[in-house]
């Protein structure tokens, strides 16, 4: 299996935006690789955005993506209001903030939902990352719920079973509010990370994984 090695740019650091609906997403769809990157990667810049919250669960979000931004040479966190459920109907809108995020960031690497997720908001936000950032290498996320919306993912990380074990405790920290919610377990989430580690032949048994529409290799 080819491997795409991301060990550019130790010299002016990496630049990631992370995109999530909501305020768990970004930790729960790439937690581990962001642990990852910022864990070699210390001189990183991180935008992490979250469009939709309330002020209990914009607390936790921005204590969890303390943690998981602890090793980034920069952070910014944005919590925004955007009605949950109601992302279609607040198109205009939500794209009108993403063209401002334009003018301010041009990342090497952007985190976002995946195209086919079922979710309405989920899938606003990927659909709108694409439209606003057309020359940017982009990673669609999956988010585990009932839908039954798991694809076919291309693109995979290898997590070490600490790192694992690291995100989920983070998870389980910081998100008091959903720890009633029938998704919100951890054999949930590790079983996603097995089940992706075994399609990758992960050396550590574990993986994030990840779809990639556009990729421009140079060598």
């Amino acid at each position: 299996m080819l491997s795409l090695n991301l060990n550019k740019i130790n010299d002016q650091g990496i630049k990631i935006l992370c995109l999530g609906a909501h305020c768990d997403d970004i930790e729960i769809g790439c937690g581990g690789t962001l642990l990852k990157i910022l864990e070699k990667h210390n001189r990183a810049e991180v935008h992490w955005v979250v469009f939709s919250s309330d002020i209990q669960r914009e607390v936790e979000a921005r204590k969890s993506a303390g943690m998981f931004m602890r090793n980034a040479g920069s952070a910014t966190v944005s919590i925004e209001k955007f009605r949950n459920g109601y992302f279609p109907c607040h198109g205009e809108d939500i794209k009108d903030y993403f063209e401002i995020m334009k003018e301010k960031i041009s990342p090497d690497i952007i985190f976002t939902h995946y195209r086919l997720d079922l979710h309405q908001d989920h899938k606003k936000i990927s659909e709108l990352t694409w439209n606003t950032f057309r020359n940017h290498l982009i990673f669609e996320y999956e988010i585990p719920k009932y839908d039954g919306d798991f694809g076919i993912p291309n693109c995979f990380v290898p997590l070490e079973l600490s790192m694992c074990h690291q995100k989920i405790k983070y998870i389980n920290d910081f998100f008091k509010t959903q720890s009633d919610k029938h998704w919100f377990k951890d054999d949930l989430l590790f079983s996603v990370l097995r089940i992706r580690g075994m399609e990758c032949v992960s050396p550590t048994n574990y993986a994030e994984a990840f779809f990639c529409r556009k990729m421009v290799v140079e060598y």
